[in-house]
């Protein structure tokens, strides 16, 4: 462990079986990339995570490395030999433990390519909490795998004869029936079937309706474009078209006046544009809860939240929220002021009224008021910077170069002749008089004033303000940098990557500059009539009382 430049802590290395496990490849893979010089090797055989992060960003799925990709994500597993290890096992009195054996039997690339991450029994169990269930009560899981929210619904009081699932895998739809059939003694053949839910529901939606839908649907299932649009039609998910969205429209449909609908999620549904739509709809019922689980997945970085609602129309009541160790309400109409419909519910109460307060002050946004750029992907980093300065090379500067408002020494050097390079934006965007760059990842706002048309790497961004937004570049970048709208981009996104749809949500209060000329942040929160003050290790705002 050391601190790097910025005074933060860094680790300086993983483990090749734990690269392996992010990059979702074999270790011998890893170690092959280290022969080759894609990743540097630190102490005790370990992988420079710097090196590993870099590559991961720039190099990762582009140049021949896409092919060797594809041969690796090929699915490892047998299923034929899987499904005659199940019957081998017909009479068990164990199938608990044979689903359990089961799901870590699925090969990375299987998982990958049906967005498959079977959900842990303690966060089924947080989900059912407060579920009124009687006897009458139905319940489907549309992609049960191996049965854990069923044998968890059965567990809470549902009938086995009235709990009903489906999923693609004719293995795991064994295994539901037969750890079903353990549970109660029950032959649930009729009810757990093997079927394509989203081929499927809209026959079905007239054939049944459940009181209780609970589930993980898949995450980034891989769908070809036709089929994502012709199912987003069917169920009228708008531009809300990634699977997880689908399974959501579609169950919705399955799902009774008054019945509850609970899914497991992964982060990107609560704040990213794609799932604006699914956010609106969501937001039109009566919605429950919105909980953190944090990272319950090996070998997948993204976080998975829930949200459970109730099909009906009330949507001034209190959201319960919980956030890692904190609990608190929330009124669910806060969430429908946010730009995009953002379901921020890490955020409190007191914090969404200063965030509707803030908009509701004249301002504009960079909405179609900037040229944007991608920093150069060059295909192979490790084939083209060099660390010296070089006849024929120019400096081109990383992410972790930029800091506010100021820039590191170049550390890295490309060739001068960009036709080699994957993807370039136009050079006359690079060699803008003014232009403004910035983090790509990062979990805050970092922005440099660049008035030298310097090149960047992809894993930063820039953007060029148009003369209309009527405040310089400068003072721009003063103001995303600061205190203040760090906090905001947190508060509204909370996200590791700065994205352009983000960017251009955020409000710009321009007439403060018109009395201003140099940024401050005690005469901006003055301008905005707010107070700053250290609560929690962490700074808040309030309105100043008049």
């Amino acid at each position: 462990m050391k601190k790097n430049l910025f005074g933060e802590v860094e680790v300086l290395s993983l483990s090749i079986d734990k690269a392996a496990s992010v990059a979702k490849v074999s270790t011998a893979t890893i170690r092959n990339w280290i022969k080759t010089g894609y990743l540097k090797q630190a102490e005790k055989g370990d992988i420079e995570l710097n090196s590993f992060n870099q590559f991961m960003e720039n190099i990762a799925g582009k140049d021949k490395l896409i092919q060797r990709a594809n041969k690796l994500m090929k699915d490892e597993h047998d299923h034929d030999a899987l499904s005659e290890l199940i019957k081998s096992k017909i009479h068990s009195k164990n199938w608990a433990t044979i689903s359990k054996a089961y799901e870590n039997s699925l090969s990375n690339a299987y998982r990958n390519k049906e967005g498959i991450y079977y959900t842990p029994i303690d966060i089924i169990e947080d989900m059912f909490e407060g579920i009124y269930i009687n006897h009458n009560t139905k319940f489907l899981d549309p992609c049960c795998g191996s049965g854990n929210f069923i044998i968890q619904a059965i567990k809470k009081g549902v009938k086995p004869e009235h709990v009903y699932g489906f999923d693609i895998d004719a293995n795991a739809v064994e295994i539901t029936k037969k750890r079903i059939q353990e549970e109660t003694g029950y032959d649930a053949s009729e009810n757990i079937k093997k079927l394509d839910f989203l081929e499927s529901a809209l026959r079905m939606s007239k054939e049944r309706q459940y009181d209780l839908i609970f589930t993980n649907p898949p995450w980034g299932k891989k769908l070809k474009k036709r089929e994502k649009e012709k199912y987003a039609a069917l169920y009228g998910a708008g531009s809300s078209n990634d699977t997880t969205s689908l399974f959501y429209f579609a169950s919705f449909q399955l799902l009774k006046a008054q019945g509850t609908l609970g899914f497991l999620v992964q982060e990107a549904l609560f704040n990213i544009s794609s799932f604006r739509d699914a956010r609106k709809h969501i937001l039109n019922q009566k919605l429950l809860r919105l909980i953190d689980y944090g990272k319950p997945f090996k070998g997948l970085l993204t976080k998975a939240f829930a949200f459970v609602l109730k099909k009906e129309n009330a949507k001034n009541l209190s959201v319960l929220c919980q956030y890692r160790d904190i609990v608190h309400k929330k009124n669910q109409s806060a969430f429908d002021k946010n730009p995009k419909s953002i379901l921020n519910f890490w955020t409190k109460k007191e914090d969404s009224q200063i965030i509707n307060f803030i908009y509701e002050q004249p301002h504009t946004t960079l909405q179609e008021k900037a040229k944007w750029g991608l920093g150069i992907v060059t295909g192979n980093n490790v084939k083209y910077c060099v660390q010296s300065p070089k006849e024929g090379y120019v400096p081109i500067f990383k992410g972790t170069d930029i800091a506010p408002n100021s820039l590191k020494p170049p550390s890295n050097y490309i060739p001068r002749d960009f036709s080699n390079y994957q993807q370039v934006a136009p050079i006359s965007l690079y060699q803008a008089k003014s232009k403004l760059i910035y983090r790509f990842i990062s979990s805050k706002l970092v922005f440099f004033c660049d008035t030298e048309q310097r090149f960047i790497l992809n894993s930063a961004n820039f953007l060029i303000p148009n003369p209309s937004l009527g405040i310089s570049n400068q003072q721009l970048a003063d103001l995303l940098n600061s205190n203040f709208m760090n906090w905001l981009f947190t508060a509204l996104f909370n996200t590791h990557k700065v994205l352009r749809g983000d960017l251009e949500q955020l409000p710009i209060h321009t007439a403060y500059f018109k009395e201003q000329n140099k940024f401050t942040e005690e005469s901006f929160l003055d301008y905005l009539g707010l107070k700053a003050s250290n609560h929690e290790q962490a700074i808040r705002y309030a309105a100043k009382r008049k």
